[in-house]
């Protein structure tokens, strides 16, 4: 099948990108008939675009283009492809790649396949799946196995679905670990991109949020958002001995390693578990094991979500109308965006429409 397109994105050249992305074409991970090519119309900036972008997290495989919530319009697919169709709409999130073989992904577990996952972007694909290297969706085309392309229900509009990709996902796959439901109360660290999403799908599936953010500059919002407690780590001093054992579990969304971990484990009932999403650049500097042995506590960590429980997650939203909190900035504005995003003034997803595709 022939193609008129060609894949061209604003590039990250070294650690210096974040505010100096560079648009360029390049070249797509080889064709094989288990692909879709897509016609990106929306992408959201996650916060792993910046960690990648600036190596935060490790020498990252320049050039690259980052974005891994991505939406579109399938416009080329391969034979082998048989619940997908030219011009659906679908989305990407942070992985595009496993073996498919191991029992992880046989058990919808594809995050922690036995292989590696291949993301989105900084990737690399084994000869097998047509080799080269994952490029994100700050771009206007994107190549994926299909496997990872997600079918969005007609109800749930592209800017709003696209954050829920990486973000959404992000917090609402720990959630069902945690069994958040009715009756239970569950803590939410961190009320950013990620943490929002924690109260909107914590609220959707019945649960009682309660948003834990270092000053309250953010309680109006999160109200609205649906918690139904909130919690200042910095404007009251007694917050640990005010709300010592009362949650049922708690999803940590921050990223900042100096972070009260001990007071977070605190919080939390005997025997229940707090989740990290969130990924400091450096150690964490307040770790005791003593809070997790005298109260029977337990760290753990979660990363995205398998292609099902996105699924999932799409579902609630349309049954709950859930709606990201978003702001949309043109593709051509992604630097300045990016820059924004770095300073947190994002409130709470960026979403960047190729207006090449798209309308704002």
């Amino acid at each position: 099948m022939s193609t008129n397109y060609k894949f061209a994105g604003w590039v990250s050249k070294d650690k210096h990108a974040i505010g100096n992305m560079v648009w360029e074409e390049y070249e797509p991970k080889r064709w094989t008939e288990d692909d879709v090519d897509i016609q990106i119309t929306h992408c959201g900036i996650c916060a792993s675009d910046l960690h990648t972008a600036s190596s935060g997290w490790g020498e990252t495989d320049y050039p690259t283009v980052v974005g891994h919530e991505i939406v579109g319009k399938i416009v080329r697919i391969g034979s082998n492809v048989k619940n997908l169709a030219i011009g659906d709409r679908v989305g990407v999130g942070a992985q595009s790649g496993s073996c498919r073989n191991c029992i992880q992904c046989k058990e919808d577990l594809e995050p922690y396949c036995d292989g590696g996952m291949t993301g989105t972007y900084n990737g690399r694909f084994p000869e097998s799946q047509g080799a080269g290297k994952s490029y994100g969706g700050y771009a206007d085309y994107s190549r994926v196995p299909a496997h990872f392309a997600i079918k969005i229900p007609d109800s749930v509009p592209s800017d709003i679905a696209a954050p829920m990709m990486c973000g959404g996902v992000t917090v609402y796959s720990p959630l069902k670990q945690l069994e958040a439901g009715p009756g239970k109360r569950i803590g939410i660290i961190g009320i950013g991109g990620l943490g929002h999403f924690g109260l909107l799908f914590a609220k959707a599936l019945g649960a009682e949020p309660v948003a834990i953010s270092h000053s309250s500059s953010k309680k109006a919002d999160a109200e609205k958002m649906g918690a139904v407690h909130f919690i200042s780590t910095h404007d009251d001093p007694d917050w640990i001995k005010n709300n010592k054992r009362t949650l049922d579990g708690i999803i940590c969304t921050v990223n900042h390693h100096d972070m009260p971990l001990s007071g977070y484990s605190a919080l939390l009932k005997p025997g229940k578990q707090i989740i990290m999403v969130g990924l400091p650049e450096k150690p964490l500097t307040d770790f005791s094991l003593f809070p997790l042995i005298f109260s029977n506590i337990s760290i753990a960590g979660s990363l995205i979500g398998s292609p099902k429980v996105i699924r999932e997650m799409l579902e609630l939203a349309v049954k709950s109308d859930v709606k990201t909190w978003v702001q949309l900035r043109d593709l051509k504005e992604v630097n300045q965006a990016t820059v924004d995003q770095h300073d947190g003034k994002a409130k709470y997803r960026y979403v960047l429409v190729n207006s090449k595709h798209a309308h704002l």
